[in-house]
């Protein structure tokens, strides 16, 4: 399975080109010959007729700079409009904020609380782009993002140089395209957190590997041996165990599935070994220093053991749910799956299809196997998914493919954009708020090219329905995280709880105001509202705002308290004396949960200025 022409095949490594079986020799004998077959009459095994925008960006020029631009259009929108998402983003800004304002880069904390689990890299990534854009401590969080933004973008290139070992120019272009159109990279791509980063260097990682598995000869590659490990440090530093057990398991599977291990001795193990060690090993001698040993106890005992064996924060659940995750985090891919899988099947032997099966199978049964499950898990598996999807394509599947396997396909690809638009008008009424205009009728759009490919699939070549899923991954992205999102108003508290103590008068200069919140804990209002934002108790929220300081009477003290402890802080402020006098109130739908809010700002009474009384609005 390639798509190599003979001038190509020049700068292929070693056995790239040469799958097992009939099927395969027949594929690469007519690899390329373009214009000698009609687009619809190519027989399993033989390469059809490429269409015009993949003779025209199927090559090692063009090809980056098309998936530099998809990258752009599918990863930006949102960056800046989009409030912090999950509670995992806050608690990494958060952490890294502190970095900032301590000059502490060896300890992870969120507020006084240690935060052991996860190590470094991705802090110090995102220290680094604060400094450099010259924020510091005080940057947005968009500035945050920027280096999940741009380990998607690397993803997706690596991915091309990855599937370059395989096969031509066409090819890896089909399977990185499949990588930046996912929604779970999407997704990744928008979050200041971990796995974007990591994604990007298991796929170099992998890359290094199949060039040194497809030489076979032992030949120590120094190059791609210094590429391997150093990938895998860096890994290894952004999150852990992940990226050597996805690549070591790779490396078991091939060795395996051909039951040789000599070619691995072209990876230099031994000096690669130590170089790695010499990579990981200074941060973590400083972190056991710092914290006493502590850190490797809450972070394999409590959080990398406990994922395992129970479901972490809710997020437990059975087996093959990652199965069933992936029809819709990795698409439009599992639509053009169904309809490669017998081409697969055929070439099951090839060095492209083993490669493949080794990178995705064993780990997608640990993922399986482990407790907690989350969607992106399993995105460093996504390429070796791709991989042979793609070289499927060029080869004509879909072609003569059964009748009931392109209708399934077709519904694959169309129900995630149609029910996405549905949802872009539907769910503002249900939180009641009116949708965007724009974006629905971008999502619109993006349904209605959903369905034009799917009605491609049931014509003939899979490989022509791929523009118009372009055209839906654009149209939903824009639409979704440009506009949709950013107008869901009521799911957004913490962002309009801050702008509410900013309006209260006062209150607006925040190195003078003090808050502190009972009831509403989520770790994206610390990282808005400031560090020093303590959590208490109702009694607690009530004696400090009974607490004056006369030392400073421009202090503007108040107290966040959730309707479900309000009756308990009145309780408490009747029994000191304090006369606490609501200023705002903040509702909606914390989406970390499902439950509604509603949020009081109080103040003392006896140290209130103004009169303004207002209530927030907005819905």
């Amino acid at each position: 399975m390639s798509d190599k022409t003979d001038n190509e095949s020049a700068d292929a490594p070693e056995g790239a080109t040469q799958p097992a079986g009939t099927a395969g020799e027949a594929s690469t004998a007519n690899t390329g010959k373009t214009g000698n077959r009609t687009t619809g009459a190519s027989a399993p095994g033989q390469t059809m007729r490429k269409p015009i925008w993949l003779k025209v960006f199927g090559h090692d020029i063009t090809a980056p700079f098309l998936l530099l631009f998809l990258s752009l259009v599918l990863f930006v929108p949102g960056q800046w409009t989009v409030p912090p998402l999950d509670r995992d983003e806050p608690r990494f800004t958060q952490a890294t904020k502190q970095m900032l304002e301590t000059d502490d880069y060896i300890d992870i904390r969120f507020q006084d609380q240690a935060r052991h689990k996860k190590p470094v890299g991705i802090y110090w990534l995102q220290a680094g782009a604060a400094k450099l854009t010259g924020y510091g401590a005080d940057a947005p969080l968009w500035v945050y993002r920027l280096p999940s933004v741009i380990g998607a973008i690397i993803s997706v290139l690596a991915t091309f140089w990855m599937a370059r070992a395989f096969m031509g120019p066409a090819g890896a272009l089909l399977v990185s395209g499949f990588v930046v159109l996912a929604i779970i990279v999407g997704v990744e791509a928008r979050l200041a957190k971990t796995d974007a980063m990591l994604f990007a260097a298991i796929v170099i990682a992998q890359g290094a590997l199949a060039r040194i598995w497809l030489k076979e000869n032992g030949t120590r590659q120094w190059g791609m041996g210094l590429l391997f490990w150093t990938a895998l440090a860096a890994s290894v530093l952004i999150k852990g165990p992940v990226g050597p057990m996805v690549v070591g398991l790779t490396v078991v599977g091939l060795m395996v599935l051909r039951r040789k291990v000599a070619w691995f001795k072209a990876a230099s193990p031994l000096i690669g070994f130590v170089w790695f060690l010499l990579l990981v090993s200074p941060w973590f001698v400083a972190i056991w220093i710092a914290t006493d040993g502590t850190f490797f106890t809450e972070a394999i005992g409590k959080d990398l053991l406990g994922k395992v064996g129970q479901g972490q924060e809710g997020h437990g659940a059975p087996p093959l749910t990652h199965l069933g995750a992936m029809f819709g985090v990795f698409w439009p891919l599992p639509a053009f799956f169904l309809i490669a899988l017998p081409l697969i099947w055929r070439e099951r032997k090839s060095p492209l299809v083993v490669f493949a099966l080794a990178w995705f199978v064993p780990s997608w049964i640990v993922f399986e196997l482990v407790s907690t499950k989350l969607p992106h898990y399993t995105m460093p598996l996504l390429p070796a998914l791709a991989l042979p999807v793609a070289a499927a394509l060029m080869e004509g599947a879909g072609t003569q493919s059964r009748a009931w396997i392109r209708w399934t396909a077709g519904i694959l690809l169309a129900v995630p954009a149609v029910g996405l638009a549905v949802a872009a008008f539907v769910g503002p009424f249900v939180l009641g708020v009116w949708p965007s205009p724009p974006g629905a009728v971008l999502v619109a759009l993006g349904a209605v090219c959903a369905i034009a490919a799917a009605s491609r699939l049931l014509r003939g070549p899979a490989l022509y329905a791929f523009p118009a899923v372009i055209l839906t991954a654009i149209f939903v992205a824009v639409g979704v995280w440009g506009f949709v999102g950013p107008a869901l108003t009521p799911i957004w508290v913490s962002p309009r709880l801050v702008a509410a103590l900013d309006d209260i008068p006062g209150c607006h200069d925040r190195t003078t105001r003090q808050v502190v919140t009972s009831g509403f804990h989520e770790p994206s209002f610390i990282f808005l509202e400031g560090t020093e934002t303590r959590i208490i108790s109702p009694k607690g929220a009530a004696e400090f705002l009974a607490h004056s300081d006369s030392s400073n009477p421009e202090i503007c003290r108040v107290a966040a308290i959730e309707s479900r402890e309000e009756q308990p802080f009145l309780n408490a402020a009747k029994e000191i004396g304090l006369v606490p006098e609501v200023r705002k109130r903040v509702d909606g739908l914390n989406i970390n949960g499902g439950d509604d809010v509603d949020i009081a700002l109080y103040q003392n009474a006896n140290s209130v200025t103004g009169t303004d009384n207002g209530n927030d609005e907005q819905q």
